[in-house]
């Protein structure tokens, strides 16, 4: 630590890229700084807290750093360094999943076929999210204009050519200058011209009708029939000449969740979904703005980004995503209309693509309003027999799921005479006092099975002791939520992960509570 602590002494006060390095001298960490000497002392603060970035400093042997003209160089040499290095502790952005592509093949007869891996030089249109979608658009470009399909070599025939398609009768003879207008046709379809095809396949129907060419008259009726069902699939009801892409993303208990999707004109063209291991504790706008920095130094640019919330240094992310664009990108972010309605939707799809458990602490942190994902529940529940035989039960719940080693049972001590309220304000007070002794991590939320005052009793005892945990009371009779400062209950819906998850850590202490009560009474008779 001691070669870093004289690098940092002389570190220049200049925007620049900072390399952190461990004790094999390979680079763990990348960062961008306005100003390098005072962003990377603050790392060495002793005020930390986070343990992921305690545990990223623990390992910095060593560190380099590279300086800019300005902070937007800086920016660029920091996306292309982490694209290159791939550091432990940066978002690890290799592309997700690694998407397929339709490739119109370079022969004589060119084909539609789906690809992976292809080269600069050849034509290729996407990338698809979702199968069914790529198989749908390559199926309905070769029945609508009668590409050729499969690998068999096309036959002279008379001038012409005979190819294998893949509409009856299953052949089609045709000249090299007609197939390549169909092909022209099947590429605005790739591109997502429609309506400007449908206005193009119009102008041939009315024509061929007109010349009493019935046949090929009904042929472009049908396949603009075809091209209308899609466009109104695909159409969201955005009244947008410019493309944009429209991000959202969750934090999870150790995952950044983001998805992507591409606006074209009005037309979701494509959908992304990345996950990312969290190595420092960064909130929502951080982990946004990372993800924007480095996904956009290989991919292409729209005219617009829309963001859930404002990103830090948006007026510098914009000159940079600009200078990579070469015309001008806006960030926005989406406060009403259809944006905000196009962002709830990314989250929707991310919300469903979750485990049932992460999806019902990310339900239950934004009903209940809560700072950050509820990973640790602690749950109490007082129960007696009168005046005698009075416990109390915590029960542990860590990422949705029981944690029986931090189960707690407690005898009532400081009271007589019932009062379920005395004896939750004791149970509480005893927890966290010892845990505030003993300088133990604190839970996310403190559940307690009652109204508004067993949540009281809660308070009262957090208050004595100084402390400030989220806490929220579930009454039975009408599966009602509480919340300090709240006048009205929150209502989950009854179908939704969250409450199910608040009903099954309730009922379980409950059960922990009861048995204790059991047990002490057995042993006494």
């Amino acid at each position: 630590m001691s070669i870093v602590k004289e690098k940092i002494r002389n570190l220049p006060n200049h925007p620049g890229c900072y390399l952190f390095k461990n004790r094999a001298d390979e680079i763990i960490y990348i960062g961008k700084a306005k100003d390098l000497k005072k962003r990377v002392s603050s790392y060495f603060n002793k005020n930390i807290v986070d343990p992921k970035t305690k545990q990223l400093v623990s390992k910095i042997k060593n560190l380099d750093y590279i300086v800019t003209d300005s902070e937007v160089e800086a920016l660029l040499l920091e996306a292309r360094l982490i694209k290159d290095q791939q550091p432990q502790y940066n978002l690890e952005l290799k592309g997700g999943v690694r998407y397929a592509y339709i490739k119109v093949t370079n022969e004589l007869f060119p084909r539609l076929e789906t690809v992976r891996i292809f080269k600069n030089k050849d034509e290729v249109y996407g990338p698809y999210v979702w199968g069914t979608a790529r198989r749908n658009l390559i199926r309905l470009a070769n029945t609508l204009f009668k590409l050729r399909v499969g690998k068999t070599k096309p036959q002279a025939v008379a001038g012409k050519y005979k190819i294998k398609c893949s509409v009856p009768p299953w052949t089609r003879i045709i000249s090299l200058e007609e197939y390549k207008k169909d092909l022209d046709r099947a590429r605005m379809l790739l591109q997502g011209k429609v309506e400007k095809l449908i206005v193009d396949l119009k102008k041939e129907m009315d024509q061929f009708s007109s010349q009493e060419k019935y046949e090929l008259a009904k042929l472009r009726r049908d396949q603009i029939k075809a091209l209308v069902n899609l466009q109104s699939e695909q159409k969201i009801h955005l009244k947008k000449n410019y493309d944009q892409d429209v991000i959202n993303g969750i934090i999870t208990a150790n995952k950044f969740i983001v998805q992507l999707f591409n606006i074209n004109k009005g037309v979701v063209s494509g959908r992304k979904q990345f996950s990312f291991a969290i190595s420092i504790k960064q909130d929502l706008p951080e982990l946004l703005a990372g993800f924007v920095k480095q996904y956009y130094y290989s991919h292409e640019l729209p005219q617009e980004v829309v963001a859930p919330v404002e990103l830090p240094e948006k007026t510098t992310i914009e000159s940079y995503l600009t200078r990579l664009a070469g015309r001008k990108v806006r960030i926005k972010m989406a406060k009403r209309g259809t944006n905000l309605q196009l962002l709830e939707l990314v989250k929707k799809n991310i919300l469903v693509s979750l485990k049932r458990g992460d999806s019902a602490l990310f339900e239950l942190q934004e009903s209940l309003s809560l700072p950050k994902l509820p990973t640790v529940i602690e749950c109490f529940d007082v129960s007696n027999l009168g005046d005698s035989f009075i416990v109390g039960s915590m029960v542990c719940f860590k990422d949705g799921l029981p944690d029986k080693n931090n189960y707690r049972r407690f005898k009532i001590k400081w009271q007589t005479g019932q009062s379920d309220f005395d004896a939750m304000r004791e149970i509480i007070y005893r927890r966290y006092y010892r845990l505030k002794i003993d300088k133990a991590d604190l839970p996310d939320l403190i559940l307690i099975d009652g109204g508004k005052p067993q949540m009281s009793a809660g308070l009262a005892a957090l208050r004595s002791l100084g402390l400030t945990i989220p806490i929220a009371a579930l009454a039975k009779k009408q599966e009602e939520i509480y919340r300090p400062g709240n006048s009205e209950s929150i209502k989950l819906d009854r179908k939704s992960d969250a409450l199910k998850l608040v009903q099954k850590i309730r009922d379980e202490a409950h059960r922990f509570a009861i048995t204790y009560n059991r047990l002490l009474r057995r042993k006494s008779f």
